[in-house]
C-alpha cells in the first residue's frame, strides 16, 4: 500500500492534504508533517493544506486558502479521518485521486488508495513510518516536519500514557526529537490553558456525576460554556480530566454546541467505540466521539455506557 502511495505522490504535481473537522494535534500533526516532508522532498510540486483553521493549534501552522481550480487534476490525501462525513472541506471530492491515511477502524472504506493501521498510536506515527520507508525514493525530513509529527504523537498518546503507545511509538519519538525544535516550547503551547479554562476544569471536578458500574459523566451546556467564556473545542481539551478518578471505568463529556451535543467518550478498559457508533459516531476502542441532538438522548448514551462497563 505504501508503494502505491509513493507512486501516486511522484505522479501528481499538485497535492492537497485534508484532515477532519474539529481537529486535534494528531490531525494537524499528520497533515502538516506530511506537507512539510513533501515540500522538502519535491520542491517543484505544489503542496497545500486544506481545512478550517483551529485557533488552539495555530502554533503548528495555518491552513492555506485554496482556489477551487487547484483541485483539478490534483492528488488529495486525507489524514486521520475515519469517515467522509468528518472530512474538513468537501472539495476533497474534486481531485483526480483520493488517498486515505488513518489509524481508526476502517468502517468507511473511502479513497482510491487506503492505508489504515489500527495498531498505530496515531496517524502522525504512520506518516513518520511512511517517511522511513520512502527515504530510498527521495523522501526527506526537516525540523518543522519533525516538530509537527512529534506534536501529533504526543497528543494522541496522552503524552505517552495511553495504551496505544507501543515500543515503536517510543522509538519513532526518540528519532524525531533529534531534530532541531524546542520540546519545552511545544509542550507549553499544547497544554497551556487560560485562567478561564482552568476554572472550567475546576467546575468539572466539582460537578461530575458518578453512576453505577464505574461510569462518570459531566454536562457542559452552552450557557455554562458562555459563563466561563469558553468554546466547545476548548472544553474538549479537558476530556481526560476524569481519567484519574478512583473507581471510574469509563466517562463521558456532553458538550453542547449550537446545532448538537458532542459526546466525548473515554475508557480505562471497556471498549466504548461501539457505544459511539450507536449515536452517529465512532473512534478508537478507548477513545471515541459521537453526537446527539437533544438532552433527552443523554440517558440513552449513559445506559449503553453502563451496559458496557457492567460486563467488564
Amino acid at each position: 500500500m505504501k508503494t502505491k502511495i509513493f507512486d501516486a505522490i511522484e505522479t501528481f504535481d499538485t497535492i492537497i492534504i485534508h484532515r477532519h473537522v474539529r481537529p486535534d494535534p494528531d490531525a494537524y500533526g499528520s497533515q502538516g508533517g506530511l506537507a512539510e516532508i513533501l515540500k522538502e522532498s519535491y520542491p517543484n510540486k505544489s503542496i497545500y493544506l486544506a481545512g478550517k483553521g483551529e485557533r488552539t493549534l495555530s502554533f503548528l501552522f495555518e491552513p492555506d486558502q485554496i482556489p477551487d481550480e487547484m483541485y483539478k487534476g490534483a492528488l488529495v490525501i486525507v489524514c486521520d479521518t475515519a469517515n467522509t462525513e468528518r472530512i474538513c472541506d468537501e472539495r476533497y471530492r474534486n481531485g483526480e485521486m483520493l488517498i486515505k491515511i488513518d489509524h481508526h477502524p476502517n468502517e468507511d472504506k473511502y479513497g482510491d488508495i487506503m492505508w489504515v493501521d489500527t495498531g498505530a498510536s496515531s496517524t502522525s506515527e504512520m506518516i513518520y513510518e511512511l517517511y522511513l520507508e520512502g527515504k530510498d525514493r527521495g523522501l526527506k525530513m526537516n525540523d518543522e516536519a519533525a516538530r509537527r509529527l512529534y506534536a501529533g504523537i504526543v497528543g494522541d498518546t496522552g503524552r505517552f500514557l495511553y495504551p496505544s503507545t507501543t515500543n515503536k511509538t517510543f522509538a519513532y519519538a526518540g528519532e524525531l526529537i533529534r531534530y532541531s525544535f524546542s520540546r519545552n516550547e511545544l509542550y507549553d503551547k499544547m497544554y497551556e490553558l487560560s485562567p478561564t479554562i482552568i476554572k472550567l476544569n475546576g467546575y468539572i471536578l466539582q460537578h461530575f456525576q458518578m453512576h453505577e458500574h464505574g461510569v462518570a459523566s459531566v454536562d457542559l451546556t452552552k450557557e455554562l460554556l458562555a459563563e466561563f467564556n469558553a468554546v466547545a473545542s476548548e472544553a474538549s481539551l479537558l476530556v481526560s480530566t476524569l481519567g484519574n478518578v478512583e473507581g471510574v471505568k469509563a466517562w463521558v463529556f456532553f458538550i453542547e454546541e449550537e446545532d448538537q451535543i458532542r459526546v466525548r467518550l473515554r475508557s480505562r478498559g471497556p471498549v466504548i467505540n461501539g457505544v459511539a457508533r450507536k449515536f452517529n459516531g465512532g473512534g478508537h476502542p478507548l477513545a471515541a466521539g459521537a453526537s446527539i441532538y437533544s438532552w433527552n438522548e443523554k440517558d440513552s448514551v449513559l445506559h449503553e455506557l453502563k451496559e458496557v462497563c457492567k460486563e467488564n
